[in-house]
């Protein structure tokens, strides 16, 4: 036996030498969300630190924690029913979409209708309160929904939020500062896209911060605080949250989150059908790997886990991360899960994020934001059929609307102005059609999915799906799940009327089809 290895009294290894390797990428990974999600919350929504740093992350902590322990002992079970000394946990940690959704999608459009920082927290408890739910009964039917919805409709409506809400803003981030944030995204790109190895096999997303923060500090001392932006100041006073921070009980304030459940529904459950397709994925990406996990315990667990973690004030979700083969093959076993889970809990707990926050420039982590997103959105044309392309563009459309719509807003807010007809009236006549933004955008992922779906079936030929997609179009704009604000009746009664139009010409144009045999009854024009 290898002296780095520990076993219990049955000989399953709970610790061998590649472990050590996993846990610095699995920690290191997880340690940029962290630090990435602080950042969101500080930065973007706003939130008090005595809030961020004294209620929301360790409640996050303690999520993780039961997720990488939990995942752990699901590989410890296993290596003993299969008597394998192999098996490689699952790895577990923030789900990153899910960062950016709830900030962008949920929490900031609730702070500026209410102005309150504790109203969009309190909304964000509920949306993952929901997706707990989801998640722990979609093992059941996941695999019906994965049957009946196109590949293409469920990423490409996700490639969507990566460009919209993903992309943009650290794209953005990285120009606004570029002597850090281009040098950092080539140094994230080289690695993860050109497969470029750093020294020591060191990870390309601690070497992006480090150069980002060795360059932002050296230009700070030399009096460029255009470049650097760093404060020696701010980073003395973020010692100030050292200390020992326990999860309390946030049970009153999810319920309080569900004042906005029409608003979060619109979201919610898409999303929700998401997380089950991708944590299939994963669990399958896994067994490909060679180890066999329960989809049902494994959907179960990182439902529950999220409840958990809800429940004590986090508005973020637990999730299975994607990458297993790659942990396993650089020898991570079991221990490495819960060596994460443990590592998480000591830096959430005792405020040691405050001083990484102020420490760590954030261009520096902006790139490894952009490839996130890059990499989501590029998922959904390289995983599907290169006919179904057009559909895919299609799905992105409505965010393309939701985050026009939002910058639009975003401004008149800032400047203090009130939208009024005759400013819609102006806007449209300066081409910016406030309105068309307005409808396209809300419920985008749902209206993305529905879309796509739509244009994959007809792409396909097959007229029929492509009819019960438009048909539950049409349902779910009736009830403002689509193209509406908020969930009710008659939402959006003449849009849902038309998604009814557009199925029954499906419908009319299958059946022409079908009895005219073999012969269609359209034919694509031929190429110019």
């Amino acid at each position: 036996m290898m002296a780095s290895s520990t076993r219990p009294a049955d000989g399953v290894r709970l610790w061998t030498s590649g472990d050590w390797n996993a846990l610095f990428g699995l920690g290191t990974n997880v340690l940029v969300n962290l630090l990435v999600m602080t950042g969101l919350l500080k930065f973007v929504v706003g939130l008090p630190d005595e809030l961020t740093f004294g209620r929301i992350l360790p409640a996050v902590g303690l999520m993780l924690f039961a997720g990488n322990i939990y995942y752990a002992w699901m590989a410890l079970k296993l290596s003993k029913r299969e008597g394998r000394h192999d098996v490689c946990a699952l790895p577990s940690g923030p789900s990153v979409p899910h960062m950016f959704i709830v900030v962008f999608v949920i929490m900031m459009p609730i702070l500026g209708q209410t102005g309150d920082p504790v109203k969009a927290w309190e909304a964000g408890l509920a949306w993952v309160f929901i997706q707990g739910f989801i998640l722990i009964g979609g093992g059941f039917v996941a695999p019906m929904i994965r049957r009946i919805t196109p590949r293409a409709a469920l990423l490409g409506t996700l490639a969507g939020v990566s460009i919209a809400f993903i992309s943009m803003r650290p794209a953005t981030e990285i120009f606004m500062t570029s002597i850090i944030g281009l040098l950092c995204l080539g140094i994230i790109l080289v690695s993860w896209f050109g497969g470029v190895r750093y020294p020591r096999g060191l990870p390309a997303g601690l070497v992006a911060i480090v150069v980002g923060m060795v360059i932002a500090w050296v230009a700070t001392a030399l009096g460029f605080p255009e470049v650097g932006g760093m404060s020696a100041g701010a980073l003395a006073s973020s010692f100030a949250h050292f200390g020992f921070s326990i999860p309390i009980p946030a049970i009153g304030h999810v319920f309080s989150g569900f004042e906005f459940l029409g608003f979060i529904l619109v979201t919610a459950i898409p999303f929700g059908v998401y997380d089950l397709v991708e944590a299939m994925d994963n669990v399958e990406s896994a067994e490909a790997a060679g180890d066999s996990y329960s989809t049902t315990e494994a959907l179960a667990a990182e439902g529950s886990i999220s409840l958990i973690g809800t429940l004590f004030g986090s508005p973020f979700a637990n999730a299975v991360y994607i990458g297993h083969p790659g942990w396993k093959s650089m020898g991570g076993r079991i221990g490495y899960s819960a060596a994460t889970g443990v590592f998480v809990l000591l830096i959430t707990w005792f405020g040691i994020l405050a001083v990484f926050l102020n420490l760590v420039p954030v261009v520096a982590i902006a790139p490894i934001l952009l490839y996130i997103g890059m990499l989501i959105g590029a998922q959904a044309f390289q995983t599907t059929p290169l006919t179904h392309a057009p559909a895919i563009v299609l799905g992105l459309v409505p965010h393309l609307a939701a985050w026009a719509k939002t910058l639009i807003d975003g401004a008149l807010g800032a400047a203090n102005v009130q939208m009024t007809p005759e400013l819609v009236a102006a806007m449209a006549q300066g081409g910016v059609l406030y309105n068309g933004l307005a409808v396209l955008g809300n419920g985008a992922i749902l209206t993305g999915l529905v879309l796509a779906a739509i244009g994959v079936f007809i792409i396909e030929k097959r007229l029929e799906y492509a009819a019960a997609f438009a048909g539950a179009g049409a349902v779910l704009t009736f009830f403002g799940f689509m193209h509406g604000a908020s969930v009710g009746v008659a939402v959006s009664p003449m849009i849902a009327a038309s998604y009814g139009m557009l199925a029954v010409f499906l419908v009319a144009l299958a059946k022409l089809e079908t009895s005219r045999g073999s012969e269609p009854a359209f034919a694509p024009a031929a190429a110019e």
